[in-house]
C-alpha cells in the first residue's frame, strides 16, 4: 500500500513524499486507518517497523482537521506522546516536526539531562503535541508548567522499555492527568504480562496489532554467528574490523563499562569511534550520534538502552559482541541494518555463558544463524542433549536414584 492512499492531507503528502516515503510498512497499513478512526490501539511490532510514522502520521492528519474546525488561537497540548528516553523523545520529535512542516501545529519535546528553562518557555508559548520522558513531564507538571487537561490523543511508546525502567506507576500517574475521554495508543516491541496488565487499565476497548518477529526480521539482513571464549572477543572483533567488516557499523555491549572498555580500545587501534550510555550527559550523547551520522565516527558502541528507537540510516553492519538475554532485543538490534530495501549483516559473538541465549533467538526468529567457524578463535558449536525421561532406578548398592539430577548438567 502506498502513502498516496492514505487520506492525508496534501501538506503531509507533501512532507511525506519529501522524506522519500513510498511503500506503507506492514504496521503502518494495519495501524494508520485505525488511529485515524479515533480507535484506541495496542501495537506491538520491532523497531525499525516504522512505528513512529504510524502513529504521528494519523495524530498530524486528526490534529490538522481538528484546527481547521475550530481555529482557535490559544494552542493547547492536544496529543501527549510519552516515552521512556530521551534520545526517543528527540527522535520522535524530528520525526513530528519533519511530517508536519507544512501544517501550523508546533510540537516540542521535554526531558531530563537538560536545563528546565528553555523547555518551560516552549510550553508557556503553547503547543499541539508534547512529547516528554515521564520524570521531566511530572516536574513540569507540579511546577504548573503543563497542562494536560485538553489532551485527545495519549500515545505510550516503548511500552515494554518503560516497565525495565521502571516507569511504570509515572505512566499510571500521567495517565490519570489527562481527560477520561481520549483515544489511547500503546506501542511496544512486546506484550508481558505486566504490559498486558498496564493495557487492560489504561487502553479500554482497544483493537491490537501484532507483527510477529520473523515478520520484521529483513530477509537482506545477512546473520553470522562466532563461537568463541569471552577473552577473545575484542581480538575477533578487531580481526574482523581489519579484514572483513565495512562502512558504518553499530556494536551492542550488555554494560556502560563494557561500551567504555571497548571504545578505549578502538580508538588506541586508531578506528574512528564514538559511544552512547546511559551515564553519558545528554550533551556527549547527542554529539555522538550527530558524529556518527556526519560520518565523523563511522563506529558508535552502545548499550540497548540508550540506542533504544534511534534513528540512524544507512548502517552497513552490526555487531553483537554481547548476545543479549531478551530474544526480542536480538531482532530489534540487527533491525539497525538492511533498511530501506538496502542489504546489512549481523555479527553476533557467542561465549559459551551466552548459549542458551542463542536458542531463544533462533526459537522467536525461526531459523538457525549461520555458523562462522573459519576463524582463530572457534569453539565448537554446543550439542544439545536430549534429556532422558525421569525415570527411578537402583545403584550398585541397591538404594533408589533420581537420573532427573543428572539432567541438569546440560549446555543450557
Amino acid at each position: 500500500m502506498q502513502f498516496s492512499e492514505f487520506p492525508f492531507n496534501k501538506s503531509i503528502l507533501k512532507a511525506v513524499a519529501e522524506e522519500r516515503y513510498h511503500t506503507a510498512t506492514i504496521v503502518q497499513q494495519k495501524a494508520i486507518p485505525l488511529v485515524l478512526a479515533k480507535k484506541n490501539v495496542i501495537v506491538s511490532a520491532q523497531t525499525g517497523t516504522g512505528k513512529t510514522a504510524a502513529f504521528a502520521l494519523p495524530i498530524i492528519q486528526l490534529l490538522f482537521d481538528a484546527q481547521v474546525e475550530e481555529k482557535q488561537k490559544e494552542k493547547k497540548i492536544k496529543s501527549l506522546v510519552v516515552t521512556p528516553t530521551r534520545e526517543l523523545a528527540i527522535q520522535i520529535l524530528e520525526n513530528f516536526k519533519s511530517y508536519s512542516k507544512y501544517t501550523n501545529l508546533k510540537t516540542t519535546a521535554v526531558f531530563g539531562g537538560v536545563s528546565l528553562e528553555p523547555q518551560k518557555e516552549e510550553l508557556a508559548n503553547g503547543v499541539d503535541v508534547l512529547i516528554a520522558t515521564p520524570g521531566r513531564l511530572i516536574d513540569l507538571q507540579m511546577q504548573g508548567d503543563i497542562d494536560l487537561s485538553a489532551v485527545e490523543i495519549f500515545v505510550l511508546d516503548e511500552a515494554d522499555l518503560m516497565l525495565d525502567m521502571g516507569f511504570i506507576n509515572d505512566v499510571k500517574k500521567i495517565e490519570k492527568l489527562c481527560p477520561r475521554k481520549k483515544q489511547t495508543l500503546l506501542f511496544s516491541a512486546t506484550i508481558p504480562e505486566k504490559i498486558d496488565e498496564l493495557a487492560k487499565t489504561i487502553v479500554k476497548h482497544s483493537t491490537k496489532i501484532e507483527i510477529n518477529p520473523e515478520q520484521t526480521t529483513a530477509k537482506n539482513i545477512g546473520q553470522l554467528l562466532y563461537y568463541l571464549p569471552k577473552k577473545n572477543k575484542t581480538d575477533l572483533c578487531l580481526l574482523l574490523l581489519r579484514n572483513t567488516i565495512n562502512g558504518r557499523i553499530l556494536i551492542f555491549r550488555r554494560t556502560k563499562v563494557g561500551v567504555d572498555k571497548l571504545e578505549q580500545t578502538l580508538l588506541k587501534n586508531d578506528y574512528k569511534v564514538t559511544s552512547i550510555h546511559g551515564d553519558k550527559s545528554q550533551a556527549i550523547r547527542n554529539k555522538a550520534i550527530e558524529d556518527f551520522k556526519n560520518k565523523k565516527a563511522n563506529i558508535l558502541i552502545a548499550t540497548d538502552v540508550a540506542a533504544r528507537g534511534i534513528d540512524i540510516s544507512n548502517v552497513d553492519a552490526i555487531i553483537n559482541f554481547d548476545i543479549p538475554n531478551v530474544p526480542e532485543t536480538y531482532v530489534h538490534r540487527i533491525g539497525r541494518t538492511g533498511r530501506a530495501g538496502k542489504s546489512g549483516i549481523a555479527f553476533s559473538f557467542c561465549s559459551p555463558d551466552e548459549n542458551a541465549y542463542i536458542k531463544t533467538i533462533e526459537a522467536l526468529i525461526e531459523k538457525p544463524i549461520k555458523i562462522i567457524t573459519d576463524h582463530p578463535f572457534i569453539i565448537n558449536k554446543p550439542k544439545h542433549k536430549k534429556l532422558q525421561p525421569n525415570t527411578v532406578s537402583k545403584n550398585k548398592k541397591g538404594r533408589k536414584s533420581d537420573n532427573s539430577k543428572k539432567n541438569k548438567k546440560r549446555w543450557y
